[in-house]
């Protein structure tokens, strides 16, 4: 039995498909089954996020190993089992999650008026993917968490999203599954040749240079789409545009941190020689991304086109601090995951507060907003000085770390990343002045209604812990270490073997 004294992993992961069962089995009137369902779907991701507070307490963050870990017999013939397990790496990523999951349920309550108990039971099973996903100790178990994730975003998107639903539902799904096929076809390979998909396992298999290079381009082909990588991350804003507002905060808050956690889980422990052959290649894409989708973001009228290109600069940083193969480096690319994660999902509630009321994401749209609504004004300032990594919030202490160590690679990179931080400053200040300050766009904005009791209860978890993580960085960030540290000794390691077998 693990450190919790129950299977908690695997309660956390499947409890929310227990809820969904529940919310199916409900009749009644339209109406009465819609509100019950929400209240279902509440209750069951509380009721989920409460467990996942067990594991952030009983998490030890001194052991760089995996914990709370969970072993079945399941294709025993195959070398498959199901093994579930979380390290530094992973733990805070389940929180933030099952943190998500509510407060989406909760700025969805008024916002989604048509099947809404099928649009509840999408969350919880998104919900179960998710953590899924971060709990995965074999190969073939995270790969059908790591798919299954698609199946619900696509519905959410296709079947409650805006005008052009169906073509951004698609070009989402298409995307995202093409590269997936190939990651695949790199687990079987790695099945055939080590007779296991035991992920720690595999951890200990050597596979020859020439090899590692093969897989690596396989993984890649599905991480940088998931990140999304310039230049595949083409679908991402019109996922976002189309998508309900719930859907864009979790897909920014934690489906964009899937491909980033592959990188990290598998391309640097399992194939260090091909990672590090590649990371040129991923430093020139990375630094494109900062740079050019920020100027992209410069010249947006829409503004969840301009959050979501403002991601795909963001995970560019990710993508920068992971391959540069330091303590600084992935400690940084972790805590601004982390920190994304809350804020772009803030960001995307601030726009749905006024897409709730106006119906309109053009920002020529808005103007002097701050007048007509003051407590939104504070909350969209607070989480726009938070996007722009203002120190004394969550988005300064990972930036900064990720442009140190990149300075140790070399100061061209750190100084397109430190570029990045600049053109975000100017594109997001530049969506603020013009949504809440300056005239009135139209006279209708003059009977809109400030932030709801049910919008200062979604906005105040994230507005603490945006602070939290500003104020207090090392509570976090002790999280990582451990199992940061681990991963960079295991990977120089590997390495120095490589050299010595070469010789």
């Amino acid at each position: 039995m693990n450190a919790a004294g129950f299977p908690l992993l695997s309660l956390l992961t499947f409890l929310p498909l227990v809820g969904a069962a529940f919310i199916l089995t409900l009749r009644g009137e339209d109406k009465v089954v819609a509100e019950n369902a929400r209240w279902a779907a509440l209750w069951t991701s509380l009721i989920v996020f409460a467990l996942s507070l067990i594991l952030w307490f009983r998490f030890d963050k001194a052991d760089a190993g995996f914990q709370f870990v969970e072993r079945l017999d399941w294709l025993t013939d195959f070398g498959i089992t199901y093994h579930m397990g979380v390290d530094g790496i992973s733990v805070l990523f389940i929180l933030l999650s099952t943190l998500l999951t509510p407060i989406c349920i909760l700025a969805s309550w008024d916002a989604i008026q048509t099947r809404v108990r099928e649009y509840m039971v999408a969350f919880l099973v998104l919900e179960t993917m998710m953590v899924g996903m971060f709990c995965a100790l074999d190969f073939i178990v995270f790969y059908v968490f790591f798919e299954g994730v698609l199946i619900p975003m696509f519905l959410i998107i296709g079947v409650w999203g805006h005008s052009r639903r169906v073509y951004a539902s698609f070009k989402f799904f298409l995307y995202t599954l093409l590269g997936s096929v190939l990651m695949l076809l790199a687990i079987l390979l790695l099945w055939f040749r080590a007779g296991t998909t035991d992920i720690p396992m595999l951890f200990e298999h050597a596979i020859p240079p020439a090899l590692q290079t093969w897989i690596f381009l396989a993984f890649f082909a599905s991480f940088a789409v998931k990140v999304p990588m310039w230049p595949f991350h083409t679908w991402l804003p019109d996922a976002h545009v189309e998508a309900p507002t719930a859907g864009s905060v979790i897909l920014a808050g934690v489906l964009l941190k899937m491909g980033a956690y592959g990188f990290l889980r598998f391309s640097l422990p399992m194939l260090p020689q091909a990672s590090v052959d590649f990371a040129p290649f991923i430093y020139a894409l990375s630094i494109i991304a900062i740079v050019y989708t920020s100027l992209v973001a410069l010249a947006q009228e829409n503004m969840k086109k301009l959050i979501a290109y403002s991601s795909v600069a963001h995970m560019g940083i990710v993508t920068l601090g992971i391959f540069t193969f330091t303590v600084q480096g992935l400690s940084g690319a972790l805590f601004t995951m982390l920190s994304h994660g809350l804020v772009a999902s803030a960001l995307f509630l601030c726009v749905g507060v006024l897409y709730d009321r106006v119906h309109s994401l053009d920002i020529a749209r808005y103007g002097g907003v701050a007048k007509i609504l003051p407590a939104y004004a504070i909350v969209f300032m607070f989480f726009t000085m938070a996007s722009v990594a203002l120190p004394g919030l969550a988005g300064f202490p990972g930036e900064l770390l990720v442009i140190v160590a990149a300075w140790k690679v070399n100061p061209w990179i750190a100084f397109g990343a430190a570029l990045g931080m600049i053109l975000g400053a100017a594109y997001m200040l530049f969506l603020y002045k013009r949504v809440a300050f300056g005239k009135i766009a139209k006279q209708d904005l003059l009977a809109l209604l400030d932030l709801s009791a049910r919008e200062r209860l979604v906005f105040a978890p994230l507005v603490l812990l945006t602070l939290w993580m500003g104020v207090a960085p090392q509570s976090f960030l002790s999280f990582f270490e451990a199992s940061v540290t681990a991963l960079v000794v295991r990977h120089e390691a590997a390495l120095g073997a490589a050299r010595l077998a070469g010789m």
